[in-house]
């Protein structure tokens, strides 16, 4: 039965739709000790893509592991309703951007619209996230705009305040003028992109001096027009030239003249002076534009010293404009060049226009403003150098349009008090993997700034700040109740947003004064969705003994990139709040990228549609590509849709092909012995059977170590062991017992068998359930009937349902573990002797000897010797420890790498040891070189020892070569006595360096000569194994009459038969042109054709009948197919009995 696992999916989705499979589960674990899992809201506003798809994977396989494993775990599903994502896609809709498009709309209407789109794609989401097989709960689910989470937005924030951490400040903060709104920096580091600007080079006439001018360059020449001073690192030397061809004075850094010439070397100048950047300090100059000159003449256009200041590009003299760069504002304010009262120029307004203050350039945008600002500094001659560079710049990532940085109102939160507090909780929390934690999340923690929590926007929480005009009365509400008691507001109030209450005012304390009102700042989101643990059970309005019972968080899961977002505020607000990290236990994951390793891109269609691949492939395969590859691990992942086909033929194909072989011994069981299968887990115990007892061990081993990585949320390394495990089952348990299982044995050991095949096959579908929901559902909806009713769960109706299987203490069993992978391995030796030998496994082979000086080796191989002969298809299987009976020579070669560094690593230190001999010389004031002692005295340096200190590195290299050439001849010349003499004790002295088991590798083998023509040999540093490959006459017919079984039973299959179908099986010779004796074969190997398939295979041998020949009517026959082995042509046919 071929099976069509998206449709298999799709069923099972129905029937879990019908028995509201995620709410049964949920109620069923009501009342046990809750497991607390925060999901990190995503915008509605997109479709889901891989990144979500692998979120939500892992998402689902802790909750249902921990749900398996006794605990009750709600899963509410959440949706980030505001900001800027929702904003954009209304103002690109209208085609109008801030407070133009709410000027158009009204800010009621435009909130309108915002809540209109909030939930696009909604639908598709839940759609999507259901067909992955992910049970999260969608109908009771949280949004950041519900009137109950900005509630619980406004009492965090309030908290904060009370405990004087909010602070209004004006600084220089990355800005969108798309959006007309500063962001975080977060959130500017989010979205940088390769881009051209102008790169310029102006001057500065020193008023003392005006032939002598200062040299700036910068990318931003829409800057000038607020420039306020020049900033020189004070420890760098700066050169004054005359510059030959405009007869000035140039002052710059001298390690930086490449910028101001092309070609330093060819260029006309001459040096006249040369001075260090602190001598500069103070240094006045003309500016070059008067629109600022007389507020800031007596305290600006002057050179300041600043550290900052680098030597990797530009002149080594930068610009300083205090409103459009943090470093130039942080200067300027140490300087006094501004001051909280004296605040720097900032010409440009929220869209990024300059205002009439720049009366040349008012009106343009600043981006626009740089070829006009060129053009006219061209015109007044204080611009020398034009060109253009192409650097990474930052980008709004929502409306893809360059930041500018700039100086505007806003109000923070503290940082860095709370960062020791932080660091220490963030240490006691479990993260997967811990380098983020330890380096990526702790490196951004200890160099937190002040966070930005304002947003000049219109949809979203508005900051509950009432102040005067002058913001020296301000009060902060905690409450809708406490909003109402202040403002003496009578009507209800039942939503939160702008509209709804910017126009309620709070009287003012001061008598005489105006009302306080609203500031117009809303929320920055990320301070929304760090108050997602508590807001979304509105906290603490209800619930409050239910979030203190399972706060803090027992998991959260989302991508790298969060370390910087949802992870950052969490933590901050967690720890401002309730003194601890809201979470503890973090999976990161790393970005899912292209196939060519570049971002995932609609436009360039560089990634096939998510839903395709679930119609293809379905969503267990996916979920297992995912899951088993580096992106767990928080590294990058290139999505390669191969590999989702894969996971189907390597895992999830073989497992439903082990559930369909026990099926069908099951039914054939019934049909021939008239017996019904019973699971009976107790009969496990007295089983004897060595390779029953291997696979259950094998199990309780698994399930070990699931269980302890599960606890440490290490999935990368739990999904490959459960993939072992289908492997033993698939390729070594059912392999090796397929004679068993076919009742060859007896009955009793059938039913043993079967027994066991079922307890491997329960103990997968419930393990793999969490990875695979689909598949293990399917399978134990199917294995359901066997278990006894006294066996079942309290509600039998899903293995999600099931508690996740106990490990076995009592079946655990060591030595038949080892002597099972004794066994493999010879197998896998044989099995590569045969893949050298090109000879196919159908084929007989005479002997196979085994060589290990343990005697336990070989007994434990002896043990099982059985399987080995059958599975390797050899006569006899010869055990031995006399390996010079058999003639092993060994040989030996170097491990030339790590020899290599040896050698270096010993000369090093000879060097070291002789240079401290020479101690003495140098502390008597002389110094070598070349090997020659020289003192203070000596006005010369030796020539010939200079040359010899020259010559030291090569005659060194050459020392090294001819130490490895001395080794390697030493090696050649070792005898087999030597090797293993050396294999022994690990150690022995070659061309006076002691060689230990690192350094050489150790070969075994056979001499090759006549004797040795036909035999294989292979080892794994162990064991020995020694196959005979000769071909000899009885053998390869026995090999025909394999490879004739194997034709009938493909037969079998492309008929679409069952192992219970019972059909009559003929041949007919066609050809022999190599007279290989196929039709002696045939004749001579009955009874195993009749033991291996149930019925002989009769010749066909067809009468004649009025000169015709009478064939078997056709409707008799189910199949025929003309068939070729070894040249030999024969027909076969299944035909009715």
């Amino acid at each position: 039965m071929s099976i069509d696992f998206p449709k298999e999916e799709e069923a099972v989705l129905k029937r879990w739709r019908e028995i509201k499979a995620f709410e049964t589960q949920v109620e069923l674990s009501r009342g046990k000790q809750p497991y607390t899992f925060y999901d990190g809201p995503p915008f509605a506003t997109g479709l889901p893509h891989y990144g979500h798809l692998l979120s939500s994977t892992i998402k689902d396989i802790v909750p249902r592991y921990w749900s398996m494993k006794g605990r009750y775990v709600e899963r509410r599903f959440g949706w980030d309703t505001h900001g800027l994502p929702i904003e954009n896609e209304i103002e690109k809709k209208i085609g109008l951007r801030g407070k133009t498009a709410v000027a158009k709309l009204g800010i009621e209407q435009y909130n309108e619209k915002c809540r209109e789109i909030v939930m696009t794609f909604s639908r598709e989401w839940r759609t999507i996230i259901e067909r992955l097989g992910r049970w999260i709960d969608f109908d009771n689910d949280y949004k950041t705009m519900d009137t109950t989470f900005m509630e619980s937005v406004w009492w965090a924030f309030a908290e904060l305040y009370k405990k004087e951490l909010v602070f209004r400040g004006y600084r220089v903060q990355p800005y969108s003028t798309a959006l007309n709104t500063p962001l975080s920096n977060n959130e500017a580091q989010s979205n940088y992109k390769d881009t051209q600007d102008p790169a310029v080079i102006v001057t500065f006439p020193l008023l003392s001096d005006p032939q002598t001018c200062l040299l700036a360059w910068t990318t931003t020449p829409w800057t000038l027009p607020s420039h306020t001073g020049l900033a020189a690192h004070p420890d760098f030397e700066y050169v004054k030239i005359l510059d030959e061809e405009s007869g000035k004075n140039y002052i710059l850094l001298e390690a930086l003249m490449k910028t101001l010439y092309k070609d330093p070397k060819k260029a006309k100048f001459k040096v006249v002076d040369h001075f260090k950047g602190r001598d500069m300090l103070g240094w006045r100059y003309e500016p070059l534009f008067d629109y600022f000159y007389e507020a800031f003449k007596d305290y600006g256009f002057k050179v300041l010293n600043a550290t900052y200041v680098t030597a990797e590009s530009g002149v080594g003299i930068v610009h300083q404009s205090p409103s459009f760069g943090e470093e130039d504002y942080n200067i300027a304010m140490e300087a006094g060049v501004i001051t909280t009262e004296r605040l720097p120029p900032n010409p440009v307004d929220e869209q990024g226009i300059f205002t009439a203050e720049v009366r040349d350039f008012a009106g343009q945008h600043v981006k626009d403003a740089d070829k006009a600002i060129i053009k006219y500094l061209k015109g007044t001659g204080r611009l020398i150098r034009d060109s253009q560079i192409t650097h990474s710049y930052p980008f709004c990532e929502r409306s893809d349009t360059p930041l500018i940085y700039k100086a505007v109102s806003a109000w923070y939160i503290k940082i860095p008090p709370i960062i020791p507090t932080m660091l220490d909780n963030i240490a006691n929390s479990h993260w997967t993997p811990d380098f983020v934690k330890s380096h990526r999340f702790a490196n951004w923690i200890a160099n937190a700034r002040d966070w930005n929590v304002s947003r000049n926007r219109y949809w979203g929480t508005p900051i509950p700040l009432w102040t005067s005009e002058d913001y020296k009365e301000v009060v902060c509400i905690g409450s809708i109740e406490e909003l109402k008691k202040l403002s003496g507001f009578q009507g209800k109030i039942t939503d939160l947003h702008r509209d709804k209450i910017d126009n309620i005012t709070i009287p003012s304390k001061v008598k005489g004064n105006p009302p306080l009102r609203r500031i117009e700042e809303i929320f920055d989101c990320w301070f929304e969705s760090g108050s997602m643990p508590y807001a979304s059970s509105h906290y603490p309005f209800e619930n409050q003994e239910q979030f203190h019972a399972s706060f803090p968080g027992d998991f959260i899961a989302e991508g790298l990139d969060q370390t910087r977002g949802w992870f950052y505020t969490l933590t901050i607000l967690g720890n401002y709040l309730f003194g601890c990290s809201p979470f503890k236990n973090c999976i990161v994951n790393g970005l899912v990228l292209a196939e060519d390793g570049k971002k995932m891109s609609k436009s360039k269609k560089n990634f096939p549609d998510p839903t395709i691949i679930l119609d293809k492939f379905g969503s267990d395969a996916l979920r297992l590509y995912l899951i088993n590859s580096p992106v767990v691990r928080a590294e990058p992942l290139r999505f390669k849709e191969s590999g989702v086909k894969e996971v189907v033929a390597k895992v999830l194909l073989p497992l439903w092909n082990s559930y369909k072989f026990f099926s069908d011994q099951v039914l054939l069981l019934k049909k021939v012995e008239n017996l019904d299968f019973h699971f009976n887990p107790e009969s496990e115990c007295s089983n004897s059977n060595d390779m029953d007892k291997w696979i259950l061990a094998s199990c309780q081993s698994l399930l070990k170590f699931v269980n302890e990585e599960m606890e440490a949320y290490r999935l990368y390394t739990v999904v490959p062991k459960l993939l072992e495990l289908i492997d033993n089952t698939t390729n070594w348990y059912i392999r090796f017992n397929r004679r068993r299982l076919k009742g060859e044995f007896g009955i009793e050991d059938t039913q043993r068998a079967l027994n066991t095949l079922f307890e491997v096959l329960f103990i997968l579908v419930r393990a793999l359930a969490p990875f695979t929901p689909f598949i293990t559902d399917n399978i134990y909806q199917r294995l359901l009937p066997y278990i006894p009713e006294s066996e079942r769960a309290k509600d039998p109706r899903s293995v999600h349902f099931l508690d996740f299987p106990e490990v076995r203490e009592e079946l655990f069993n060591e030595e038949v573990e080892r002597r099972v992978t004794r066994m493999q391995r010879v197998i896998e030796l044989g099995r590569i002797s045969r893949e050298r030998r090109t000879i196919g496994l159908k084929q007989p082979l005479k002997t196979l000897v085994v060589i290990h000086p343990d005697d336990l080796y070989l007994s434990d191989v002896r043990s099982l010797e059985n399987y080995i002969c059958e599975e390797l298809n050899v006569h006899n299987l010869l055990l031995s420890s006399d390996e010079k009976k058999y003639n092993v020579q060994y040989s030996v070669s170097a491990d030339w790498p790590t020899l290599g560094k040896k050698i270096k690593e010993k000369k090093a230190e000879e060097e070291k040891a002789k240079g401290s001999r020479e101690t003495n010389a140098k502390a008597n004031g002389a110094v070598t070189a070349g090997g020659r002692g020289f003192t203070a005295k000596d006005s010369e340096v030796d020539a010939t020892a200079m040359e010899g200190k020259n010559k030291k590195g090569k005659k060194k290299d050459d020392k090294d070569n001819k130490v490895l050439n001395d080794v390697r001849k030493a090696l050649s010349s070792m005898l087999s006595e030597d090797v293993v003499r050396f294999a022994h004790e690990g150690k022995i002295e070659l061309a006076g360096i002691e060689m230990v088991s690192e350094d050489l590798i150790v070969k075994r083998g056979l001499k090759e000569d006549v004797a040795t023509k036909n035999l294989e040999t292979n080892t794994d540093d162990d064991v020995l194994t020694i196959l005979d490959t000769e071909l000899y006459p009885g053998l390869v017919h026995e090999g025909i009459a394999r490879e004739i079984i194997n034709r009938v039973q493909q037969l079998r299959k492309r008929a679409k038969l069952v192992p219970t179908d019972d059909v009559g099986m003929q041949y007919k010779i066609l050809s022999d042109v190599d007279k290989v004796g196929i039709e002696e074969v045939f004749e001579s190997h009955g009874k195993t054709f009749e033991k291996a398939l149930r019925r002989p295979i009769n010749v066909h041998n067809p009468t004649k009948l009025e000169g015709e020949v009478a064939d078997a009517k056709q409707e008799d026959v189910l199949v025929e197919e003309e068939q070729e082995v070894q040249k030999a042509t024969f027909l076969l046919k299944l035909v009715k009995l």
